[in-house]
């Protein structure tokens, strides 16, 4: 990240100090969250337990395209292990990111916190506040109640990554993964449920469709900021089967706000003949479907087929993303913009 960024002037690297949680970091009164302390060592029990969750990725990514175009496509959803690289890899590279992430998320708390302890439902007959505003109505609602405290997050995010190989070029690969980085450190900073998975396609005539589950909030763990090290260029991309699956856990989730945005560098094309109108057709078809149950969709281009992109996702779902420098930090500033 370069050091012209505004938000990343004056600020220290984070701080780590232990507890008896384990470790955390301290970015300030009202900003930490726990990281494990070991991200290599697992006993049998924590070895089952990722096992079972891996089965049950597996069974829900099945059943979620049964219905679909894509019921036939041979998928397999890993997850995948950590390795004593990636936690140098992350360690190297989040460095100059985190301090940017801090300051935005900084900005962003007092408007959670402004959230939960004003947020009142208006038109009551009855409450704890007069609305004198409400008197042109004869219903006799003119009190407003404060909202009781609710387990739902106001904001759910996905991130699906194009791990294509076309992803390899000008940088494009690595400006993703610092952008999972990014958009998983500030949901963590904010206490916001994240899914973040890349997808490949044609490894395999028995894996037409890869799913890489780096991040997911159905198993909070503090390690999958090292996990995201595995974001790679693979194979093909058949992005509607991709987005169909994430849109669906969203979808399902408790939340206020359901976003899904999708990191590509151009056009879907995978085996067999899914490319071009049809393909095309079919993640429109895939964003009309789950918009309808409340998911908003944007698409974060990095590539040169940014018009075709525009095309598929429509105004109002594209984001250019030309300066790849700026991308990770302009990622979070967006999220933060639907809080």
């Amino acid at each position: 990240m370069s050091a012209e960024s505004d938000d990343s002037a004056a600020l220290q690297p984070i701080q780590f100090e232990k507890s008896d949680e384990g470790t955390r970091s301290t970015l300030g009164d009202n900003l930490s969250y726990a990281i494990a302390t070991d991200p290599l060592v697992q006993d049998e029990e924590q070895k089952q337990q990722e096992k079972a969750f891996r089965k049950l990725l597996n069974q829900e990514a099945r059943a979620i395209i049964a219905p679909s175009a894509h019921k036939n496509v041979k998928l397999i959803v890993h997850r995948p292990e950590i390795t004593p690289e990636d936690r140098l890899a992350f360690e190297r590279q989040a460095k100059d990111l985190l301090p940017v992430v801090q300051e935005i998320a900084r900005r962003t708390m007092p408007l959670l916190e402004h959230e939960i302890s004003v947020d009142y439902a208006s038109r009551h007959y009855y409450g704890s506040k007069f609305r004198a505003d409400s008197l042109a109505y004869v219903d006799f609602r003119h009190f407003a109640k404060k909202r009781p405290p609710t387990e739902a997050p106001s904001l759910v995010v996905g991130v699906r990554v194009d791990e294509s190989k076309s992803m390899n070029a000008a940088g494009r690969l690595e400006a993703a993964r610092l952008a999972a980085i990014a958009i998983y450190e500030f949901c963590m900073l904010c206490d916001i449920p994240v899914i973040i998975a890349g997808d490949t396609a044609d490894l395999s005539r028995l894996e037409q469709m890869s799913i890489y589950s780096y991040a997911d909030f159905a198993k909070p763990d503090p390690n999958d900021r090292y996990r995201l090290m595995g974001i790679r260029a693979r194979g093909n991309n058949r992005d509607g089967m991709a987005l169909r699956i994430m849109a669906d856990r969203l979808a399902a989730a408790p939340g206020q706000t359901k976003l899904l945005i999708s990191i590509s560098d151009g056009q879907p094309k995978a085996m067999e003949a899914y490319t071009g109108e049809a393909a095309l057709l079919d993640i429109q078809q895939t964003i009309g479907e789950y918009e309808r149950k409340g998911v908003r969709f944007l698409a974060a281009a990095i590539g040169d087929d940014k018009e075709i992109i525009n095309r598929i996702y429509g105004d109002g779902r594209y984001l250019d993303m030309a300066d790849l420098s700026r991308f990770p930090a302009e990622m979070v500033r967006c999220i933060a913009r639907y809080l």
